[in-house]
């Protein structure tokens, strides 16, 4: 009795094949391809250019520490914060003794930087996101910093509240989503205003 074996192997290997070329070669070409066409910024990154280089991206959070910056959502991801290669939170719960004193450490650092303010921290300040990515804030955070921001950068109090209002983006269709600021085009800004100043 003769065994089947090449009969069955051949198609199988020749399906093998056809699908990895089709599945790892041909369809990722046309979807890079068509998203290069349709949303050439999204497609590359979403990259956020001074200078003719690439600062950061509008859609990854940045660590500022400067009292002249905007300081964004603190991030829980590892090695470092902010890090694209470890998205995630703390998957800690609210009242997790680890989570209840990272928050007292956040508050008491944002109180440091700012002592004469007596407003009430913002909890989006003190808390990281889910993704440890995240790179807004809301307007309550960014308006909460704003006295240190315009102290550091000897800008207006007033002048920064126009540049956190005007770097506001407002909900989708007026409902979908928060108010939200991205910090990095904020600083930016602030970069641009004070150069603008000298």
């Amino acid at each position: 009795m003769q065994s089947n074996t090449p009969s069955i192997l051949r198609p199988a290997l020749v399906v093998f094949v056809a699908l990895t070329v089709v599945t790892g070669a041909f369809y990722p070409l046309v979807v890079t391809g068509a998203a290069q066409l349709v949303f050439p910024e999204q497609a590359g990154g979403s990259l956020v250019m001074r200078d003719g280089r690439a600062v950061g991206s509008s859609l990854v959070g940045q660590a500022f520490s400067s009292p002249g910056y905007f300081w964004g959502r603190p991030s829980a991801t590892a090695p470092m914060a902010y890090n694209a290669q470890a998205s995630g939170g703390s998957n800690q719960g609210p009242l997790a003794p680890a989570l209840l004193e990272a928050v007292r450490g956040r508050v008491a650092a944002l109180r440091a930087a700012d002592p004469g303010n007596p407003a009430q921290v913002p909890v989006d300040l003190v808390t990281a996101s889910a993704s440890g990515l995240d790179p807004h804030i809301s307007p309550a955070a960014a308006a909460y910093q704003a006295g240190r921001v315009a102290r550091a950068r000897r800008l207006s109090q007033d002048r920064v509240a126009a540049l956190v209002e005007a770097h506001t983006e407002r909900p989708l269709m007026g409902w979908f989503g928060e108010p939200r600021v991205n910090v990095l085009a904020l600083n930016l800004a602030l970069d641009a205003a004070v150069e603008a100043g000298k």
